[in-house]
């Protein structure tokens, strides 16, 4: 095969404008032209052998390493350089030599295949170069609003300091006021509690001497109905018609339990009951209690014949009742309409009875008086609170690494949002990434504030969000957030490249760095 090592004329433009022919084999790039000398033999790049000159491009692969077929598809490991003039140069595997498909913008890839290719390196450029100055006066204008932003910074770091320096001398006056409040505070409280308790003494007291007058009347009351022959005494078998003093709980009351009750005795006076009635008063059912009317739904029937059979009446007068007229009975009912509030009454006095009675003047105006203390120290202790909340959180936000130069700062407390078809997605920067269904849904952590995550050079180009809402059956979700240089501050962009992870673009004036000179000729990417 004839040998197509020839050598590969370019010419080039410099700076004087004076055309440079300088050769070189196809596919070598010019800063690797001095280890292919044409009149030397060739060593292969990774040093392996020394092969001829004339074996470069021979379409042999001689080389481990490709380095002697630069400009044909011999070696599968090898690459062939683009020189692209008039935009950027590359590099292509050896394979796609002359394999009918332009790769290279100039042609220079197919020169043997035939392939009609159209040089479209002028138009790449011109577009690159357009991109380019479009990115500088980003880049130049973003870096004017950084500078801005780190003047605001400094400015707002001072101010924070200087506020906080002036709250904690406040705080010391609050504590001092706090202390001072607590103890007139405290001064006012003792008599309060003094009088309070004699009112609670005296009340209570009160309550013990009408209960015991209630027990008196109720073991009167009980004395009279077990007193069935009103003889005076209470005797065995008048107890016995008490069922429910039972002790033994088995449904009948023996006349030797019965006995047993009255202390061993077949009969008990008014004097001897008070010891039997201790014992048998929280089991002992008043026979008057029986009387109480039924609810308002039940029947009248229902509600006489219980009073009925209670009554110690002769078996004749409950006939004579039965037979009264519809109105005597209409009567009757208009009497047991008006019963349950009578049952009423006594509960409503008796809740009277049971609630402490108001405080006497002289214990009230101690009352009001520490309350006007308890009042003063309460709104003091608040106001510290207050002012310890709000230097916390300031010395909080001064705790921040938001930058070299605080250039990060005015994003503290804000938040930006980016909509989506499905979900908006809302990073608040030092706080927490969220995302929430665009048309009606909870709200789902996305991960919290956890450290800036850049590159070693510049660790300011990524944040990392943690410790977000678990996935289900996997891990807790987290978020990435990258940010580039733009003149404004917004989420562009967001993904989820793995479950549970996800990738949000962020572009903010803050990582935008001092513009540098870009040569935007026509031939500032060249590698010649």
């Amino acid at each position: 095969m004839t040998c197509i090592h020839l050598l590969l004329t370019l010419v080039f433009a410099v700076s004087l404008g004076t055309p440079v022919e300088i050769q070189r084999p196809r596919g070598v790039p010019l800063t690797k032209k001095p280890f292919y000398e044409e009149n030397k033999p060739f060593t292969c790049l990774d040093g392996s052998r020394t092969i001829p000159f004339d074996r470069v491009n021979d379409d042999y692969c001689d080389c481990k390493d490709g380095s002697d077929e630069p400009g044909t598809a011999a070696c599968p490991n090898g690459s062939f350089h683009c020189t692209n003039a008039g935009y950027r140069p590359t590099f292509i595997p050896s394979s796609r030599i002359n394999d009918g498909i332009c790769d290279c913008c100039d042609t220079t890839d197919e020169y043997n295949s035939g392939a009609k290719c159209e040089n479209t390196c002028k138009e790449l450029g011109r577009k690159e170069r357009e991109v380019l100055q479009k990115m500088a006066e980003i880049t130049k204008e973003g870096f004017l609003l950084k500078q801005q932003l780190i003047e605001e910074a400094k400015k707002g770091q001072q101010e924070k300091q200087v506020k906080v320096t002036d709250m904690q001398e406040n705080k010391k006056q609050l504590e001092e006021k706090v202390e001072a409040l607590r103890t007139v505070k405290e001064t006012a409280e003792q008599p309060e509690k003094e009088a309070k308790e004699r009112h609670l003494k005296a009340w209570e007291e009160q309550k013990a001497a009408i209960r015991l007058e209630k027990d008196k009347a109720k073991m009167a009351e009980a004395f009279l109905e077990l007193d069935d022959n009103a003889d005076g005494f209470v005797s065995v078998s008048e107890l016995q018609s008490h069922a429910e003093l039972d002790p033994d709980a088995d449904g009948t009351l023996t006349e030797t339990e019965a006995q047993g009750l009255l202390g061993g005795t077949e009969q008990v006076d008014t004097s001897t009951f008070e010891s039997v009635w201790t014992n048998i008063k929280e089991k002992y059912h008043s026979e008057s209690q029986s009387e109480e009317p039924a609810p308002v739904e039940t029947p009248p029937e229902e509600v006489r014949e219980p009073v009925v059979d209670n009554e110690p009446y002769p078996e004749e007068d409950v006939s004579e009742e039965e037979d009264e007229d519809e109105d005597e009975e209409d009567d009757y009912h208009e009497e047991d309409d008006k019963a349950p509030p009578t049952v009423r009454t006594p509960e409503k006095s008796q809740d009277d009875e049971e609630a402490m009675p108001p405080y006497d003047a002289e214990t009230q105006v101690l009352i009001d008086a520490a309350q006007k203390t308890r009042d003063d120290f309460e709104e003091a202790e608040k106001a510290l609170r207050e002012m310890e909340d709000q230097i916390r959180n300031i010395e909080k936000e001064l705790s921040f690494d938001f930058g070299p130069n605080a250039e990060f700062t005015y994003l503290y407390s804000q938040c930006y949002e980016l909509p989506t078809s499905e979900y908006i997605y809302r990073l608040c920067p030092f706080n927490r990434v969220s995302q929430k269904p665009k048309y009606g849904g909870s709200e789902t952590n996305l991960g919290s504030w956890g450290s800036w995550s850049g590159p070693e050079n510049n660790k300011y180009l990524v944040m990392k969000y943690e410790h977000g809402t678990g996935c289900w059956q996997g891990p807790n979700r987290s978020t990435t957030v990258k940010l580039t240089c733009g003149k404004e501050t917004v989420v562009t962009s967001t993904s989820e490249p793995s479950r549970c992870e996800y990738l949000m673009e962020f572009t903010t004036p803050a990582v935008c760095q001092e513009p540098t000179n870009i040569d935007l000729s026509p031939h500032g990417h060249e590698e010649l």
